[in-house]
C-alpha cells in the first residue's frame, strides 16, 4: 500500500508542534487517572510521536505501544523514541494500523489524536468496539474531533509555518465535499527561501471522514463507552459504568 504521507511526511512534525503545544493540556486532563497497573498504553496513529511523548509523560511507569502505518512518519517516530532514554526503555513502535495491530487483552489507556478521520464509518465503529473490549475499568480512550464536523467546502487557509535555517516550511489546505460524510482535503506544502522564493511547492489530496461531536458520543455509547467533550474537541471516554469521572 502506498504511503499517504510520502510527500507530506517531512513537514508533519515541524508543523504539528504548535498544535500539540495547545493540545497538551486537554490531552493530559483527559488522561488523568490512567494507571500502568491496568496494562500498557496505546498510541494509535502515533504519527511522529508528539502524542506518544504526552502519553508517556502522563504516566512515567507505563509501557507504550506506538502504532503508525506510514513508513515516513514512523521513521520520525522511531528516531524520537530511540533518542529519548525515558521513552526507549518502554515504548515499542509498531508498523500497523488501528484495526490490524496485535493488542493485549487489557489496556490502561488509548490515545487516538488527529487520526480518526482516516477511518471509514464502518472501520471507526469497529475501532470503538475493539478498544471498549480491552479498556480496563476506568481506563480512558482519548480521541479528538477535527473540523469540519460535516461535509462542507472549506476555503484555503495557511495552517502553519516554521523557519528552519534559511528555509520556511509552510502548510495549508482547502476542502471540498465528497459525499455526505467525507471531504477531500487538498493540502499544499511549500518551502520558501529567505527572499520569499519558492524552493518547493507540493500539493496532495486525501479523503477525510467527517464526524460531529454528537455522532461521536453516540457511537461511543453504542460501544459501551461514556464520552465527555473537553477543550479543543478532546473527548475522554471510559466504560459506561465509570463515565462520570471526567470534569472539564
Amino acid at each position: 500500500m502506498a504511503d499517504a504521507y510520502q510527500a507530506s511526511g517531512e513537514f508533519i512534525d515541524v508543523l504539528s508542534k504548535p498544535a500539540w503545544k495547545a493540545l497538551r493540556g486537554p490531552v493530559r486532563a483527559a488522561l488523568d487517572g490512567a494507571s500502568a497497573a491496568h496494562g500498557p498504553f496505546v498510541d494509535v496513529g502515533a504519527g511522529t510521536g508528539l502524542g506518544t511523548r504526552e502519553l508517556a509523560g502522563a504516566c512515567p511507569a507505563a509501557s507504550i505501544l506506538a502504532i503508525e502505518p506510514s513508513p515516513v512518519l514512523r521513521a520520525v517516530l522511531l528516531s524520537r523514541v530511540a533518542a529519548d532514554p525515558s521513552l526507549s526503555e518502554r515504548a515499542t513502535v509498531m508498523a500497523d494500523d488501528a484495526l490490524g495491530a496485535d493488542l493485549p487483552d487489557q489496556l490502561g489507556a488509548v490515545l487516538a489524536v488527529n487520526m480518526i478521520g482516516h477511518l471509514t464509518p464502518e472501520d471507526r465503529r469497529s475501532f470503538w468496539w475493539r478498544v471498549a473490549d480491552r479498556l480496563a475499568p476506568g481506563a480512558p480512550l482519548v480521541v479528538n474531533l477535527q473540523p469540519p464536523a460535516e461535509s462542507v467546502t472549506i476555503p484555503y487557509t495557511t495552517f502553519g509555518a516554521a523557519k528552519v535555517g534559511r528555509y520556511t516550511y509552510e502548510g495549508g489546505g482547502d476542502a471540498e465535499p465528497a459525499g455526505s460524510d467525507a471531504v477531500i482535503w487538498r493540502m499544499r506544502y511549500r518551502v520558501l527561501d529567505t527572499d520569499g522564493e519558492v524552493v518547493r511547492d507540493d500539493t496532495i489530496e486525501y479523503l477525510w471522514h467527517v464526524l460531529s461531536a454528537a455522532d461521536l458520543l453516540g457511537e461511543l455509547a453504542d460501544a459501551g463507552l461514556s464520552g465527555r467533550l473537553g477543550a479543543l474537541g478532546v473527548v475522554r471516554a471510559v466504560t459506561a459504568i465509570n463515565g462520570n469521572d471526567f470534569h472539564h
